[in-house]
């Protein structure tokens, strides 16, 4: 199954649990997406994606400016209509990764 569309995506970080609209969408030349916290969209980029434990292991990097300036790192495992996995912020404490598709 493909990871096009809508997710529901929640990321578990020091300050709280963020909730996260992503839309992810395959184009010819490859996977794009965007996020949407509040009411900043910042784009995905360097997807990656390969066949791991009954799913699909997918990573991506964005930059985001709120709750605060950082790059963060994306490694997810997509099974049907749920993901899960984590993010990471440089140095900091990778945070929990969960979502559902709408």
């Amino acid at each position: 199954m493909s990871i096009e569309g809508d997710w529901d995506v929640k990321i578990k970080t020091p300050i709280g649990t963020l909730a996260v609209l992503y839309a992810f969408t395959q184009l010819p030349d490859g996977l794009a997406g965007t996020a949407t916290y509040k009411d900043e969209t910042v784009a995905l980029h360097d997807f990656t994606s390969e066949p791991a434990q009954g799913g699909t292991r997918l990573t991506w990097r964005q930059s985001v400016t709120r709750p605060m300036r950082l790059n963060l790192a994306f490694d997810v495992l997509v099974r049907g209509d749920v993901l899960s996995g984590h993010s990471r912020a440089g140095r900091l404490p990778r945070s929990a990764v969960s979502g559902a598709r709408r």
